[in-house]
């Protein structure tokens, strides 16, 4: 199975080449390439509002926040699988719905069903990354291996 399946519209948009990029560099594990996509005052909030993942809902923020981020929680994950089944693009944001995957090293998968707004500035870069979903209902997915 394709690490990301594309089953919504995909008419050339500026943010939804952003939000391509970006599910393939960490479906593939190029944390390089995958910092690269983002605005030095960028924000991540995955998922927004408090949560385990980040407790005050603050995000994060920058070049080192995002860094962070990706090595406290995108590489803990041994895959991904996103399938990507509506993507709405206009002005500078895309949202995607979408369900992700995720596998860890020992085998446990859990589904994360959620809304990924992303927003870019005038050159491509993402200023914003939005994942709205519920960790509770994720965690309910939550098999052993």
């Amino acid at each position: 199975m394709d690490a990301i399946s594309w089953d919504a519209p995909d008419a050339d948009h500026p943010a939804r080449r952003a939000a391509r990029a970006s599910m393939t560099a960490v479906a593939e594990g190029r944390k390089a390439d995958w910092l690269a996509l983002f605005a030095p005052d960028a924000l991540i909030e995955d998922p927004v509002g408090p949560s385990f993942l980040d407790p005050a809902g603050a995000g994060h923020r920058g070049p080192d926040g995002i860094e962070n981020f990706w090595n406290s929680f995108i590489s803990t994950i041994a895959g991904f699988r996103f399938r990507v089944a509506d993507s709405f693009a206009n002005g500078p944001c895309c949202a995607n719905v979408a369900t992700i995957t995720t596998t860890t090293p020992d085998g446990a998968t859990m589904t994360i069903d959620c809304v990924l707004v992303y927003t870019v500035d005038d050159a491509g870069k993402i200023t914003s990354l939005r994942a709205h979903w519920e960790p509770d209902r994720a965690m309910a997915t939550l098999t052993t291996s």
